[in-house]
């Protein structure tokens, strides 16, 4: 029954589905970060679909068939290709555990195969490396820069790889509502094709489960569960709720909301923040009553809507299922998990980001659209954001480190359900997962690697107990593996790659402190500092500034709304800039802080150029942009200590933080990069390479053995 399950979510027609999921349909209110539809609207199109998928099977399969393009089966030699994506694993490290006996799986596959390190993007950042690995192309043909862009109107951050486009803003009142009568959509910013989508029209089928930058999903021959980018139900990249019924602790939190709670007797009475509603005339926040009963100094029962849960103190909850009512007929469906600190003499609970109901997905979060509710049925309840390792909770220390720990372990071990599932299914074809929890571990626990670092004993963590952490992390993903390679043959190859390498962060630069204090940006009314986002900017007199993680942008007049700087003098600028920034010394610490400057338009000379910063800046080893610098603001200080869990980091010089490569073939390079990815791939199964995609096949096709 599972299995013709699979088969029906398999073979839903492109062609049912009017117009396909180029971008994400759904009714939302100006601004929101997410769409809702009602879960009846979903349960009736889902069951609609299944219906005409039976109907229209035989008819699909030979319109498909007739449409098939036929593969250079003289090159082609493989069944199937299967890509673990190891997010920021680091070759350094992987080399060193390597030799000291603690990774046997890679050591073979690197022994047997291959092992090179994998040359990374300018600049090394996830959406950046996992875009040019999606298309074969550099930042300049993909648009993906950063985790944010800028408003050239506004100076205001956007998020670079979706858009919400409302349409028309035409309402119908009724009562207390405001109902759109026009579809809002979600526009997918990344530019150019996933490498698969190329496989389509040869009639290979494809699972890609959890990849950044694949939010909204497109339409393919197969499945896709959508990665990085996935919003939370409230719209955000993952907003946290902290309970605590003590005053002192309640407190502004980047990242989340701290929520005050009393005790009146052995009851707590409050809420659960949801989403806004953007149905109404006047915007609300969507809430669902919550009872706390404390049963003694270890258990409390929490009740929601009619459901009871029974929770001990410091263990995490199962998958709780929440509805928020939009309107009549019009529900929201999330799910979120609870966890109890503390009970006496203070109540402390965690609630995580509220994820998207994969079982009632208020929004396309897979394609086809009810991938995502047969995993949840075959599986259970599972995370959906797209960052769901909960960072920002252990930065603002809301959560500890083994709260943390667990909690990502936890999405790791539904990573592999999916992985191993699609595996299976999978008999010919492509299969590609990305783990996040190498990236999400590295970030926190760099710290513990060396005694130096500014962060290592914050809020007077013992650092012994997770001096290890790292080294576990990747002994536990070389088990995982060590298991993939039990499923491979001899047709099939198998490739581990990360998007990055990893290094610690220790320092941090504001680079608008140094553009300020250098000349090159001026503040509002003499102020010295300013706060987040350019909020006291003079721009009529600011020639350069910086904001998120890559690099500096020239005040361009005709591009920035209120641009200073003509196109003769950017060039000039940034020669300038380029002379004085690279080599930067840090003097309190006597190293150099900046490794190398890079011109944009000495690297890239695609379309979307000019979206990205115009100076990319190489930080060195131990450095990083601060965190002021990555949200805009003027800070006192040029240079600063990391005392953040947030410990480690890849927003540096791209040569020094290459990614892995580890292969069960051996390769004709051995300067591979991630750009190669997509055209080995498609050369592997026979199908021609675009001739944009700006990367190489690495791997010889072998000749099928009557040539041999």
């Amino acid at each position: 029954m599972k299995k013709l399950l699979y088969i029906l979510v398999l073979t839903l027609s492109v062609s049912l589905l009017p117009g396909g999921i180029e971008t994400a349909h759904a009714y939302i209110g100006p601004g929101a970060g997410f769409a809702f539809i009602s879960s009846f609207f979903i349960l009736l199109v889902s069951i609609l679909l299944a219906v005409m998928t039976i109907l229209f099977w035989p008819l699909s399969l030979v319109i498909r068939g007739l449409k098939t393009k036929k593969r250079s089966f003289a090159k082609h030699d493989t069944k199937r290709v299967i890509i673990v994506g190891l997010d920021g694993l680091d070759p350094d490290l992987a080399t060193q555990y390597m030799q000291e006996g603690k990774l046997p799986n890679l050591s073979e596959l690197g022994s047997s195969g291959t092992f090179q390190k994998l040359q990374t993007t300018l600049p090394p950042i996830s959406p950046v490396a996992w875009s040019t690995f999606i298309t074969g192309v550099d930042p300049s043909r993909h648009n993906i820069f950063d985790f944010l862009n800028r408003d050239l109107r506004t100076y205001l951050p956007e998020l670079s790889s979706t858009k919400v486009e409302t349409g028309s803003k035409r309402n119908l009142s009724i009562g207390k509502y405001s109902i759109p009568l026009s579809k809002a959509s979600v526009k997918l910013l990344r530019k150019g094709k996933p490498f698969w989508t190329h496989m389509d029209k040869y009639g290979i089928f494809s699972a890609i489960i959890r990849v950044p930058i694949t939010y909204p999903p497109e339409k393919l021959n197969g499945v896709l569960l959508s990665g990085m980018c996935v919003p939370d139900l409230k719209g955000t990249q993952g907003t946290f709720t902290g309970y605590t019924s003590n005053i002192n602790s309640v407190e502004k939190q980047t990242g989340g909301v701290q929520i005050h709670v009393d005790r009146e007797g052995n009851k707590i009475k409050t809420h659960i923040p949801g989403p806004d509603n953007y149905l109404l005339k006047k915007t609300e926040e969507m809430r669902i009553p919550l009872i706390i009963t404390v049963n003694s100094e270890d258990e409390a029962t929490l009740e929601i809507l009619k459901e009871k849960i029974r929770l001990k103190k410091g263990t995490y909850s199962p998958w709780v299922k929440l509805t928020f009512k939009a309107g009549p007929g019009m529900k929201v469906h999330g799910i979120c998990r609870f966890y109890i600190k503390n009970i006496q003499p203070d109540f402390e609970m965690y609630m995580t980001p509220i994820n998207i109901d994969p079982e009632s997905p208020s929004l396309p979060i897979s394609f086809p659209f009810s991938y995502s509710v047969y995993l949840a049925k075959i599986m259970g309840s599972y995370a959906t954001l797209g960052l769901a390792e909960d960072t920002w909770a252990l930065n603002e220390r809301v959560i500890d480190e083994d709260i943390f720990l667990e909690q990502a372990y936890k999405h790791h071990e539904e990573r592999e359900t999916m992985f191993f599932n699609a595996i299976d299914k999978t008999k010919n074809g492509l299969c590609v997962c990305v783990f996040d929890t190498t990236d999400r571990i590295q970030h926190m626990f760099m710290r513990f690697i060396s005694k130096d670092h500014p962060a290592h004993s914050i809020n007077n963590v013992v650092k012994e107990n997770y001096e290890n952490t790292v080294e576990q992390l990747y002994t536990r993903m070389d088990d995982m593996i060590g298991r993939v390679m039990k499923t491979i043959d001899k047709d099939d190859v198998l490739m581990v790659i990360s998007d990055h390498g990893f290094k610690q962060f220790k320092r941090g630069i504001n680079l608008n402190s140094w553009l300020y204090k250098n000349g090159y940006l001026a503040m509002k009314d003499g102020k010295e500092t300013g706060d987040e986002w350019f909020k006291d900017i003079d721009w009529s007199k600011t020639r350069a500034y910086t904001f998120g993680l890559s690099g500096i942008y020239i005040n361009q007049k005709g591009r920035e709304a209120q641009g200073i700087v003509s196109s003769d003098e950017k060039e000039e600028l940034k020669a300038e800039l380029i002379n004085r920034l690279k080599g930067l010394p840090d003097e309190e610490t006597e190293q150099i802080a900046i490794k190398e400057v890079y011109d944009i338009t000495k690297h890239y000379d695609g379309p979307y150029r000019d979206n990205g910063p115009d100076l990319i800046i190489g930080y060195n080893e131990g450095y990083r942009a601060s965190w002021g610098a990555a949200v805009g603001r003027v800070d006192a200080k040029t240079f600063e200590d990391n005392n953040k869990s947030w410990s480690g980091d890849h927003c540096m010089d791209p040569r020094l933080v290459p990614g892995v490569f580890f292969c069960n073939r051996k390769i004709s390079d051995d300067t591979p990069h991630i750009k190669d990815m997509a055209p080995t791939v498609l050369d592997l199964f026979g199908v021609e390479i675009p001739s944009y995609m700006d990367g190489k096949p690495l791997i010889s096709p072998k000749k099928p053995e009557s040539e041999r």
